[in-house]
């Protein structure tokens, strides 16, 4: 295991040509082209992004030149000659190496041990000698790793390095990183973006998947959208060195959604609000349910606000959400336009006007095997006008699930159609219609565009603005601090089931929320 990083050297970037080149390359599943005559080139000292809708064919191009998938037609060229990569182990050895955005680490063992883990059974291996390859490339990459501490202690940040590490001593000339900032804070994606760079400026050929088009103009030397499993566009480093952020958005928004997106999205700004009285008040909310307990929650939201809570995935989000809905039980106070209710049912809480978008789509917010028009209405059940005497009115259910269709755009054969058959995107729209209409007063999103694609990421962001701008209370608890940069009024942090802080939102506004969810201070 030779602990180098050789692609400043390597013959692609000496002859001026690419590292990787897709030459026509289509991948095809039953009932659908995944990819279709793709077409793109990997360039060694070049990060370069790849963009797309959930369903564009990233992933699919992904698994082909990590080994996963093979190609049903066109090729993969490496250093300019054809190749075909049967396996992950071939791929490694053509040099290419993939961090998924789920670790792939061992969290039991120590850093080392996950290194010698593909060694030979029968010869012991050696750790002393791996662990001191380990640290010469970390210091030459800029990182600071102990080759000696548990997996499970370190954050997700570090484990990522830790998989980049091993990409690296494996001899990669190509690393691959797919959705690698989803789960981070952003002083870990910082961090990771800048790792990137400084990879990249050794001559490494780094191909970096993300839905966060700040991050692509951000670390991207090179971007490329795919639609639809197809070359929708691509923006070239002399082009993103020479246009403004705003009109390399442009660009993308086009290439992904074409020009009616990016005329609504460029009239689109930040709208000065006035708030009403406060709707949702919570006073001392303390709950031992789930594996994170909650201490002493305090806050308000006004009528028209959105207050946000940002935090590490795993400090108490999901907890406060099924605490305010009443699906766990809490002690302390939640009042609703000053009615108490943290005594009152799930249902009870609902009628009195405070709704939940769960974050877990298909296994809490929907029943998959039942029909979309059945999906609107689980929650209401037995209720008036769409039950009488007990008995089912059809007609009333079918008119109301029709309104929502056409009023949320849920792309769906039927609304008999069950609703685990559809997309994320239009699972998602189908809890908007449900929890948005009707009496709400007070709405809880919890990570409501997590796994969605760039476009069903711009409609839900949608629906929530809406939402506050027609007098709701909106609680929106999202992992990615650009979401609740972009919408949210007010942000604190929750961290270890306690709330940090509340940022007024504005001018220095990120800076603030990363302090707080770094050291927990907000100064």
């Amino acid at each position: 295991m030779q602990a180098t990083i050789e692609a400043a050297a390597s013959p692609s970037h000496a002859l001026g040509r690419p590292f990787i080149g897709l030459r026509g390359v289509t991948k095809r599943f039953p009932g659908v082209i995944a990819n279709n005559n793709v077409n793109v080139d990997i360039w060694p000292g070049e990060v370069h992004v790849l963009l797309g809708e959930n369903g564009a064919g990233k992933s699919t191009l992904v698994g082909m030149l990590s080994g996963l998938q093979q190609p049903d037609g066109g090729s993969i060229e490496i250093d300019g000659a054809a190749v075909t990569i049967t396996s992950p182990r071939q791929a490694l050895s053509l040099g290419i190496g993939t961090v998924f955005q789920h670790s792939m680490l061992v969290p039991s063992l120590s850093v080392v041990d996950n290194f010698t883990l593909d060694g030979v059974w029968w010869r012991k291996p050696d750790r002393s000698g791996v662990a001191k390859r380990i640290r010469e490339t970390a210091e030459r990459v800029g990182l600071r790793v102990d080759p000696f501490a548990l997996v499970s202690t370190l954050s997700l940040g570090e484990r990522q390095q830790v998989e980049i590490l091993r990409a690296l001593m494996r001899g990669s000339r190509c690393l691959i990183l797919d959705e690698a900032t989803a789960m981070l804070t952003p002083h870990e994606a910082t961090a990771l973006g800048a790792l990137m760079r400084r990879l990249a400026a050794d001559g490494l050929a780094v191909i970096f998947i993300t839905h966060k088009l700040n991050e692509a103009l951000a670390y991207g030397d090179r971007i490329s959208v795919l639609r639809l499993g197809r070359n929708a566009g691509s923006i070239g480093p002399q082009e993103l060195r020479e246009q403004s952020d705003e009109q390399n958005t442009a660009n993308i928004i086009g290439f992904m959604f074409g020009q009616a997106a990016v005329d609504k999205a460029s009239a689109w700004a930040r709208p000065e609000r006035d708030f009403g009285a406060v709707v949702l008040k919570v006073e001392g909310l303390t709950s031992q349910a789930g594996r994170i307990p909650l201490n002493d929650i305090a806050f308000s939201i006004r009528a028209g606000e959105i207050l946000g809570i940002a935090g590490i995935d795993g400090n108490g989000q999901k907890e406060l959400a099924e605490a305010l809905a009443g699906q766990t039980k809490a002690f302390g106070s939640v009042q609703l336009n000053g009615t108490e209710i943290g005594a009152r049912s799930v249902g009870a809480r609902r009628v009195a006007g405070l709704r939940y978008v769960t974050d877990d789509r298909l296994g809490e917010g929907t029943v998959g095997i039942f029909a979309v028009a059945t999906n609107f209405l689980l929650k209401d059940i037995g209720a008036a006008p769409f039950w009488q005497g007990g008995l089912e009115k059809p007609k009333a259910i079918n008119a109301q699930a029709a309104e929502h269709v056409r009023n949320f755009d849920i792309r769906t054969p039927s609304i008999q159609t069950p609703v685990g058959t559809l997309s994320g995107g239009n699972i998602q729209k189908v809890l908007l219609a449900r929890e948005l209409t009707g009496a709400a007063e007070a709405v809880i999103f919890a990570k409501p565009t997590y796994g969605l694609d760039v476009k069903n990421i711009r409609a839900t962001r949608e629906r929530i603005r809406e939402a506050a701008s027609s007098g709701k209370a909106v609680l929106l608890i999202s992992t990615d601090l650009d979401e609740l940069l972009e919408l949210a009024d007010r942000i604190s942090v929750i961290d270890r089931g306690k709330l940090l802080g509340a940022v007024q939102n504005g001018p220095g506004a990120r800076d603030a929320v990363g302090r707080l969810m770094s050291t927990g201070e907000e100064e």
